[in-house]
């Protein structure tokens, strides 16, 4: 129970890494808030994990676009438990916005509506979420915060301008933050996850094979091959590596951006 009794927010946690890295805080006792923007979903995640015992998984509706929602769901976790130890910034999103017109974006595609729904969830999303929980988190050492980045924020894909600059965004956010935060005892790092074996992931094989004119299953095997392990990774082990960073073993670690890639980008 390496987080007994420690107040966790996840967002984005209705499924993938965020579900991932909810579920296991939640195993090792923490009280955990998941807020999405899928309501549905966490209802029945939540009454999963809350069977049989504590209730100690709270589902919360949020946009992190919208900051009005960030602050309600913010105040609604300190309402309940008075505090906040750790912030996963997990939500997310990626999508195709290519510089020159005409390019591989489809009929109807929007760049411009794109890049700002990328840089708004991405990087503004969870610049809020920070905002906002992070003067609720005590001092003492035991503050945590855990933003996701990806490889992309080490390097680029053409026709990803917006979601590469958001990752990049990530990790420079962190090491900034990391620094602030450091007298009142909060550590900051960024994990940057390669292929992940998510709903995400599978919409981007597809988007992916179409613009290389092969099959999805030939896209993943050619992504496969150029990942040095061989396979993409799982969401759960994501989630282990948050959750060393968010226990007391990670206290000394800050400032820091961690690849989970199967070798990929060995920087």
């Amino acid at each position: 129970m390496l987080l007994r009794d420690r107040v966790a927010v996840v967002t984005g946690g209705g499924r993938g890494i965020g579900k991932a890295i909810a579920t296991l805080f939640h195993a090792e006792g923490a009280k955990v808030a998941v807020a999405s923007r899928n309501v549905k979903g966490l209802q029945t995640f939540a009454l999963e994990r809350n069977q049989g015992g504590e209730h100690r998984l709270l589902p919360l509706r949020c946009d992190v676009t919208r900051a009005d929602e960030i602050e309600v769901m913010i105040g609604n976790v300190i309402e309940l438990w008075d505090r906040i130890d750790i912030l996963v910034n997990n939500a997310g999103v990626s999508g195709l916005t290519p510089i020159l017109p005409g390019a591989e974006t489809g009929p109807g595609a929007d760049p411009d509506r794109m890049w700002q729904e990328i840089i708004a969830t991405n990087l503004t999303g969870m610049y809020r979420c920070t905002r906002e929980a992070a003067r609720h988190m005590p001092g003492g050492g035991t503050g945590r915060i855990l933003n996701l980045s990806s490889v992309l924020g080490k390097f680029g894909v053409p026709g990803y301008a917006a979601y590469c600059a958001s990752k990049h965004g990530v990790i420079g956010f962190t090491k900034a933050l990391a620094l602030e935060l450091a007298p009142k005892g909060v550590t900051v790092n960024a994990l940057c996850p390669g292929w992940v074996d998510t709903e995400m992931a599978a919409q981007g094989v597809a988007a992916g094979a179409v613009r290389a004119g092969v099959s999805p299953e030939e896209f993943r095997r050619r992504a496969e091959a150029q990942v040095p392990l061989g396979r993409f990774v799982a969401p759960e082990e994501v989630a282990r590596l948050a959750l060393f960073l968010a226990s007391d073993a990670g206290a000394s670690i800050t400032g820091q951006s961690w690849n989970l890639d199967g070798g990929a980008a060995m920087w």
